[in-house]
């Protein structure tokens, strides 16, 4: 009987969810559906969202019902409100079930999640690298579903805590492959930003008018008349607030209280109906729903601990069941609902609040970091021995690599600390770790705090500083270098390093806004500050202000610090990156950033890392690795769109939209494009529109549009009577594609313009590279008699060659001129030299252009590819098979990669049939005749 009835009562909830039950279900079967091989590939996430009450819950019951009566093991995890602020506990509570497989995992996998979990001695060793908690649980899930088959639930995602977040979105993007489902819910207003656009959502909307009466009909007190009218009206489709509106309407004979909770929105009045009957239950019943709701636990064992209930007084509960307020199942106490849970609590005064907390606080004694937080809830104003408890607290957080736990601490201790002075120093901190978790928002949120705090200068500065560094990764450049310049000039003097580190970080929005006046005053406020010989900040400021100046020297000055650098000196090695990156030192900028890189994957650093990985992508591209930038733009945007940093959620894809434009596919090239500036405004970014500019015309070479490619380019010079570049740097590189469309779409006047205009600004262009696109373009663009000593100075310098991709076109066109002019003997080998680097970089268009130009010059061709279906190998399934090729292991491979052992032989099943290979031993072979991928 009781079954039957819980089941119905399930189907009432569902009622009008079959397209979300099918969803689901088509979510199994994706993973696997118990046959051990995915019928479709790509993450196996879900990602449900809705409002309070519209049945989320209730859809992650049935589903986890029917996985479990299909075979399949279902781990279950729910955000709570009272855990947000604890590390790890969303990732603890779904591990629990099978925790002793940590015992199996690898040793410093295992050793990183027994410290994050606290099961560690704490001996004051380093804290866990946070990629090996994340490695460690993906492992585990790995090791379980390869008994059978495991479904992954995850609801109110919207309270789990930061670093269980950021476990489940590393996750989640690796079950490719895996017999693994994923289920997650959220409020549709508080999506986690992990989760907020990478995976499939499906929005539990309200139901239909028709549904929304089945289900009032369905209710023990059915409303009638008007008072169904305004019931309907008022719960617009939302399952729960039906049956509550519906339960309530049966104490009022006229509607009673809705009237007055009309003019609310909808959650709101939800909880405050929630909290209507609490007055009319036992006083213990109430204490015990505060206890739990205060203790914001599913299963609220704590309040049965700090009420020291008997087991023969479990019957205080009956009253909260009879109310629907909570159900008991099987000896344990659930709230039906989150909401269940604000309306007590919120109901509740502060005095009984604070005893409850106060209650909860002495049974969670042996557990600081509750008790830290149970204390401060109880706390009725700032309380230092409080706010010191929280502060250890976040120490600790800190030493287990819970950098977002521990920012929410200080955060907490420092609104409960008494002395200004002390409390924005917590906030300061707290601002350090929310950045050192990746949260430049949250950054900025808590130090515009600081500044109604304390009349310190340099605390305010301190403040002003993370403030504007929150902002250098939107784009909003303006504001980040209102705040920015301002600490750089006023502390010039008194805190000379301080000031640097303000004017260096402002240097890097300044390159984004390339606004004129930006850089100006990074000229002039650097004069201010006292020279810091071992500072590389400085020069990163000059460089942006004045990329082609002096470069000699500057390139003496970036050896100088680069052979002085520290091994652990990270931040100094990102900016010394940028300087190489600029100065198109582009080997050490590679070197340099990828070191950074390398590092901010292990120290969960999102905010920092995804600017550091566009960089890195930047630079790999312009040297040739195009895959290995594919890699490093997509990693950039993941995380770019984790940290809220729009600049990179802009720039990673414009780069995505570039790689895929050199490889031939112009359709897929412009859609990126297109979907990159989507919403967004690019005229303040004048290094953004530059590339963007670029990116389309380079798909539109691809194309074979040169009209189209002409007019894309040209936009990065204005269109004055002496064109200036859009961009101060970026726009001079554009030079050579420029011409060579220019040649094929009749703009050649149009287009010397430019070029005149550029060379009169550039002077002596600097490095080899430019040189090189300066040549190239002047060569394209002058009569038969100028055009060979222009083609040859572009070809002149070894160094050119660092840049293959812009060398080999180099080499093209004056292959092409020459053969033009009956010397196709002489051509043959710079057209052999373009079509080799075409090969090898996978440059599809200008591979075609070359065989063909060789072709004319009377040289015989073959195929360059032998094995077509090559082609289809996605970039990880080509970096797995060359791993495999050189002998590694799937678990290898796996360590290697940051992937599972199961996802590995998951892309090896896919390589082998698309190489036309049964083993590995076959890799090496067919693999050497692929044209290669750097």
């Amino acid at each position: 009987m009781e079954t039957g009835a819980h089941t119905a009562h399930q189907d009432e909830e569902l009622r009008g969810r079959d397209r979300e039950l099918e969803a689901i279900r088509r979510l199994l079967a994706a993973a696997g559906a118990g046959s051990g091989k995915s019928v479709v590939t790509g993450p196996n996430v879900l990602v449900l969202t809705g409002d309070p009450g519209v049945g989320k819950t209730a859809l992650v019951t049935r589903s986890g019902a029917e996985a479990g009566a299909r075979g399949w093991r279902v781990l279950r995890a729910r955000g709570s409100e009272r855990e947000h602020d604890l590390a790890f506990a969303g990732v603890h509570q779904l591990l629990r079930p099978v925790l002793t497989a940590v015992d199996g995992l690898p040793p410093r996998q295992r050793d990183a999640l027994r410290s994050a979990f606290g099961t560690a001695a704490d001996d004051g060793r380093e804290p866990p690298d946070p990629l090996m908690i994340r490695m460690g649980v993906l492992t585990m899930l790995s090791d379980v579903a390869a008994v059978r088959p495991l479904f992954v639930t995850v609801d109110d995602a919207q309270w789990l805590d930061v670093g269980s977040l950021d476990v489940l979105a590393f996750v989640a993007r690796r079950l490719e492959g895996e017999r693994i489902a994923l289920l997650i819910t959220a409020r549709e207003e508080a999506v986690p930003t992990r989760f907020d656009r990478d995976f499939a959502h499906l929005t539990v909307g309200p139901l239909d008018r028709v549904a929304a009466g089945l289900l009032l009909d369905a209710q023990p007190y059915r409303p009638r008349g008007r008072v169904r009218t305004l019931v309907l009206e008022q719960a617009a489709g939302n399952p729960l607030a039906l049956v509550e509106l519906a339960r309530v309407s049966a104490a009022s004979t006229a509607g009673g209280g809705f009237e007055s909770l009309g003019v609310l929105p909808l959650t709101e009045r939800l909880e405050r109906l929630f909290a209507a009957g609490l007055p009319l239950l036992p006083e213990a019943t109430r204490r015990a729903l505060l206890l739990a709701a205060a203790a914001g636990t599913d299963t609220p064992v704590e309040a049965w601990q700090a009420t020291r209930l008997a087991d023969d007084d479990a019957r205080v509960w009956l009253p909260a069941e009879e109310a629907g307020l909570v159900r008991v199942e099987s000896g344990r106490v659930r709230v039906r609902h989150p909401l269940v849970r604000s309306a007590v609590y919120q109901s509740a005064s502060f005095t009984d609040r604070r005893t409850a907390h106060l209650a909860l606080a002495k049974a969670h004694a042996g557990e600081p970091d509750r008790r830290a937080w149970h204390l401060a809830a109880a706390a009725p104003g700032p309380d230092e021995d409080v706010a010191a408890a929280l502060a250890e607290s976040a120490e600790r957080h800190r030493r287990r690599g819970g950098y977002g736990a521990a920012a929410k601490a200080l955060e907490r201790a420092a609104d409960l600390t008494p002395d200004t002075g002390r409390r924005a120093g917590r906030l300061l901190s707290a601002a350090s770790y929310a950045m050192l978790a990746g949260h430049p928002q949250w950054v900025g949120e808590i130090t515009g705090r600081v500044g109604r705090l304390t009349d310190d200068a340099r605390t305010r500065s301190e403040a002003e500083l993370l403030g504007g560094w929150s902002l250098a990764v939107t784009l909003r450049h303006d504001d980040s270098l209102g705040l920015l310049l301002r600490v750089a000039e006023t502390m010039a003097a008194v805190e000379p390093e301080l000031a640097l580190n303000a004017l260096s970080t402002g240097a890097t929005p300044a390159y984004g806004s390339g606004d004129p006046f930006h850089r100006a005053e990074l000229r002039r406020i650097g004069r201010l500050i006292p020279p810091q010989p071992d500072h590389s900040g400085g020069l990163w400021s000059r460089l942006v202000a004045d990329p082609f100046a002096e470069r000699e020297a500057a390139v003496g000055r970036l050896n100088g610090l680069v052979d002085a650098l520290r091994e652990d000196s990270l931040p100094d090695a990102v900016v010394l990156g940028l300087c190489a990156w600029i100065l198109d030192e582009t080997g050490t900028a590679v070197r340099l950033l990828g070191r950074a890189r390398d590092h901010h994957r292990r120290a969960a650093t999102a905010g920092t890392n995804c600017g550091v990985a566009q960089s890195l992508a930047l630079a790999l591209f312009e040297s040739g690795a195009w895959t290995a930038a594919e890699t490093a733009a997509a990693d950039a945007l993941c995380m770019a769109r984790e940290a809220g940093a729009d600049n990179v959620a802009v720039g990673a894809p414009v780069l995505q939209a570039t790689l895929r434009a050199v490889r031939g596919d112009h359709a897929g090239a412009r859609s990126r494009a297109a979907d990159a500036v989507r919403g967004v405004d690019l005229r303040g970014s004048r290094g953004l529109y530059v590339r963007h500019c670029h990116a389309l015309g380079l798909a539109a070479v691809a194309s074979g549009d040169h009209r189209a490619a002409y007019e894309h380019l040209r936009r990065v010079f204005t269109r004055d009577f002496r064109p200036a570049p859009v961009h101060h740097h970026a726009s001079y590189y554009c030079l050579a594609d420029l011409a060579a469309a220019a040649v094929r779409a009749g703009r050649q006047d149009d287009a010397r313009a430019v070029l005149d205009a550029a060379r009169a600004s550039l002077g002596r262009p600097g490095s080899a590279r430019l040189t090189s696109v300066v040549h190239r373009a002047a060569a394209l663009l002058s009569g038969s008699g100028e055009a060979e000593p222009h083609f040859r100075a572009s070809l002149a310098d070894p160094k050119a060659s660092r840049w293959p991709f812009e060398h080999a076109l180099a080499q093209l066109d004056f292959g092409e001129w020459l053969r033009r002019h009956r010397r196709s003997a002489e051509a043959r080998p710079f057209l052999a030299t373009a079509l080799e680097i075409f090969e090898r970089l996978d440059a599809r268009p200008w591979t075609e252009r070359a065989t063909s130009e060789l072709r004319a010059a009377g040289v015989s061709v073959a195929d360059a590819v032998p094995l077509p279906a090559a082609a289809e190998l996605t970039p990880q399934e080509l970096r797995i098979a060359r791993l495999a090729a050189e002998g590694l292991t799937n678990r290898d491979i796996a360590v290697r990669l940051y992937l599972s052992p199961r996802t590995v032989g998951f892309h090896l099943g896919k390589v082998f049939p698309k190489l036309g290979v049964t083993g590995r031993a076959q890799l090496r072979d067919v693999l050497d005749r692929l044209p290669r991928r750097s």
